[in-house]
């Protein structure tokens, strides 16, 4: 239950953080894209931002023995790239371009009924059960 309400607390400041940012707004990152036209540097800030408090806090919990709520960090450690990341990155990139929107701030603009947002969470939860299911099907083959 400490777990749920941790990760329920922490998305829930996260999604403050981001609807105050204005990063809920499409018009943000398509206006960050265009460098040739009235480029509105508030998503760099953002990231900058983010890269800052990252950078300090992740540092001081990996100091720690272990997580307070769990038994061990659990970090990636794989290094390598494999096709899977790079055309998922690029699809992602690209779906982030197009529309403005990404998973996080997606969810979070949900609140506003927006008919562009419902499309979009939905199209996204299609593709991750597209994925799954992709994936279980070529685990299966081997």
């Amino acid at each position: 239950m400490k777990v749920l309400f941790a990760a329920f607390l922490s998305a829930f400041v996260f999604g403050i953080g981001l609807a105050l940012a204005g990063m809920t707004l499409p018009a943000k990152v398509v206006g960050f894209l265009d460098i040739t036209g009235t480029w509105d540097p508030s998503l760099a800030l953002v990231m900058v931002g983010a890269i800052a408090v990252h950078a300090v806090t992740y540092r001081l919990i990996m100091k720690r023995p272990s997580p307070i709520l769990s038994a061990k960090f659990l970090v990636p450690t794989r290094r390598d790239l494999d096709a899977q990341l790079v055309v998922g990155s690029l699809l992602f990139g690209v779906g982030w371009g197009l529309g403005g929107l990404c998973p996080g701030p997606a969810l979070v603009a949900l609140a506003t009924g927006n008919l562009k947002v419902v499309v979009f969470v939905a199209s996204m939860c299609g593709g991750i059960v597209l994925h799954r299911l992709y994936i279980k099907w070529t685990s299966a083959k081997v």
